[in-house]
């Protein structure tokens, strides 16, 4: 009896335990916390520790310290930089501004609101690769292609739009575009229509005009947005693969002109099977994104208390 009543008062201990104000947040957030450890803090970890490897199966497995850091210095891993910087630049200058004033556009009139937002969504839902396919036939080298038959009309001659460089990049900024564009005015269009309508009823009654609206209310009530925005085109920009390798059916591209740092880290790990050599060329686009976005972070000054 006394040791069935000690199981009841430390089972009313244990479930008083449970049910105190400083252990109930911690078990609903424990579910993430493991699947954060297990699919993020882990992977990262290896990831680092197999950068200083040289791995050939599981069994055969030795450091070699930063060779494979050292041995990044190459061409080919310089190429895929400055490709997967250029797209970045350019789809941040388009992906950003333009669907800014889209919205603004779409915002003066609320009622087709309901209407635009889920047509506007439909690219970001079509498959990638699927999308991929369609954008290769229509910028084949073809005179009949689609994107060649539209600079035609403007006494263009036929593009070869995937064999050169600066051409490839229109063909991938363009898919880019194409993908998220709607996308990103859902966004802004949602975060207009959280403007107070009277903040610009009294703005017009004190003369300000359009412009002045825009550049003094609409754009400080956009800030968290723009930032939000340029923060995912910055990581977008820079995780692009599946876009290049739908374009041409392959990682590594002719004359290096659409291979991306993602495409080259794929190369490396699961074409030829260099895993460490791989996982050195993910630690430092790990380390690019997160200078990028930390040095577009301060300069909009998104660490700054009271900015919101």
């Amino acid at each position: 009896m006394q040791r069935r009543g000690l199981r009841i008062s430390s089972g009313r201990f244990f479930l008083r335990y449970l049910n105190s104000p400083d252990v109930v947040p911690t078990i609903f957030v424990l579910p993430f916390m493991i699947s954060f450890v297990l699919f993020f803090v882990y992977p990262l970890i290896s990831t680092f520790q197999m950068s200083f490897q040289e791995i050939h199966g599981f069994s055969d497995v030795r450091y070699i310290g930063f060779t494979n850091y050292k041995n990044l210095l190459n061409d080919r891993f310089f190429a895929a930089i400055r490709v997967t910087m250029t797209y970045t630049f350019w789809t941040i200058a388009i992906l950003v501004p333009l669907p800014v004033i889209l919205a603004v556009f779409l915002n003066l009139k609320r009622v087709g609101a309901g209407f635009f937002k889920p047509v506007l969504f439909i690219p970001q839902l079509t498959s990638v690769i699927v999308a991929g396919i369609f954008f290769r036939f229509a910028f084949s080298d073809s005179p009949d292609a689609l994107f060649n038959t539209i600079v035609g009309f403007i006494g263009i001659e036929p593009v070869r739009w995937l064999k050169e460089a600066t051409p490839t990049m229109v063909a991938l900024v363009t898919l880019c575009v194409w993908r998220w564009l709607g996308v990103n005015i859902v966004y802004f269009l949602s975060a207009l229509q959280s403007i107070p309508r009277e903040m610009y009823e009294v703005a017009a009654i004190d003369g300000a005009n359009a412009l002045r609206r825009f550049l003094h209310i609409t754009l400080p009530f956009l800030k968290p947005t723009i930032i939000y925005v340029t923060t995912i085109s910055v990581y977008g920009g820079f995780a692009m693969f599946s876009e290049s390798y739908a374009l041409f059916g392959t990682a590594r591209t002719p004359g290096e002109i659409g291979s991306t740092m993602v495409g080259y880290l794929y190369q490396q790990a699961f074409v030829e099977a260099r895993m460490g050599f791989g996982a050195a060329a993910g630690v430092v686009l790990f380390f690019m994104v997160m200078i990028i976005n930390l040095i577009q972070l301060k300069v909009f000054g998104a660490f700054r208390r009271g900015d919101y």
